[in-house]
């Protein structure tokens, strides 16, 4: 059973930077490789909302208002993914997790303060 843990997040000040990580296990019969992966956070009070992304055969991107700020690269000898965050605003306050093909992790909070 795929397992997605995620890890690096605390509470940081406006202006820092995080790399979030993402560790995977469990990918017996998965080819790591061959799975599209992303980032996607939930700040307080709104929906689910996508931040970085790797389709298969397709550079990786950030998307939306994180565009230019945040960078998803992977490891694909040691099957984890990583998000880096930089130049960090109290609206990047959220929940941030993982996915690999189907699979999602539990979150690791980033909270962003004055």
């Amino acid at each position: 059973q795929v397992q997605l843990v995620e890890s690096g997040g605390g509470t940081v000040h406006v202006g820092e930077s995080l790399r979030l990580t993402c560790t995977c296990t469990g990918l017996s019969g998965v080819v790591f490789t061959k799975q599209r992966v992303g980032w996607d956070r939930r700040a307080p009070g709104k929906e689910v909302g996508r931040v970085a992304k790797n389709d298969i055969g397709i550079e990786t991107r950030d998307v939306g208002s994180v565009k230019g700020r945040f960078t998803l690269s992977r490891d694909d000898v040691r099957n984890t993914l990583y998000l880096q965050v930089n130049n960090l605003t109290s609206e990047d306050t959220a929940l941030y997790f993982c996915s690999l093909g189907t699979s999602w992790g539990q979150g690791t909070q980033v909270t962003v303060s004055a």
